[in-house]
C-alpha cells in the first residue's frame, strides 16, 4: 500500500512527506470520520468551518474551508479527488485560498494491523506541495508534517475515546 499511494514523484521545487499514526479503534469507525469530505471540523482542529459547494458530494466536489485565526492563511478551496470506500484512501487537492500551499496534494489510507493487543488502524496520510520562493524544502515539510501530525493526533483522540464508549 505504502509504494502504491504514498510514492509520488516529486518535481525540484516541491516537498512531500509520509506521516503514520496508529490508532487503537477499528477502521470502520477511523475511516467515518476520515472518509467525510464535507466535514473535516471533526477532527482536524485548524479548520474553523467547511462549507461544501452545490453538487453531489462526490469525486470531483468542492469544499471551502475557513481556518482558525493564527495560521499564515483565512480559506482553503478544496477538491476531493479518490474516495474509495473499499481500499479506505481518499485524495484531496488544495485547488485555491489565501495562503502558500500550492499545488498541495494529499492522500490519507487506513490499514488493519494486529498485534498482542488486538487490532488497530494505521493511518498513513502523505501530501505533495510545491516549496514558495521565500522558503527552503525544510521548511514547509516542517510547517505541513505539524499540521497533519495535529491532525492525526486529533483523530486518534476522538476515535479512540468514541471506541471506548462504544466498548463500555
Amino acid at each position: 500500500m505504502m509504494s502504491r499511494f504514498h510514492k509520488p514523484l516529486l518535481s525540484p521545487n516541491q516537498c512531500g512527506s509520509s506521516l503514520v499514526q496508529t490508532i487503537d479503534a477499528p477502521l470502520s469507525l477511523v475511516w467515518s470520520m476520515v472518509r467525510r469530505f464535507d466535514n473535516p471540523q471533526a477532527y482536524k482542529r485548524f479548520v474553523k468551518t467547511s462549507t461544501m459547494r452545490p453538487g453531489y458530494g462526490g469525486i470531483g466536489s468542492i469544499r471551502d474551508v475557513m481556518v482558525i485565526s493564527g495560521l499564515p492563511a483565512r480559506t482553503s478551496t478544496e477538491r476531493l479527488d479518490k474516495l474509495d470506500d473499499d481500499m479506505h484512501v481518499m485524495v484531496f487537492s488544495v485547488i485555491g485560498g489565501d495562503h502558500r500551499l500550492v499545488n498541495y496534494r494529499s492522500t490519507t489510507t487506513l490499514h488493519e494491523e494486529e498485534d498482542e493487543e488486538g487490532v488497530k488502524t494505521v493511518v498513513i496520510e502523505s501530501y505533495v506541495v510545491d516549496v514558495p520562493v521565500e522558503n527552503s524544502k525544510e521548511d514547509t515539510c516542517t510547517f505541513v508534517d505539524t499540521i497533519v501530525g495535529c491532525n492525526l493526533r486529533s483523530l486518534a483522540r476522538m476515535t479512540e475515546n468514541m471506541a471506548c464508549i462504544f466498548n463500555n
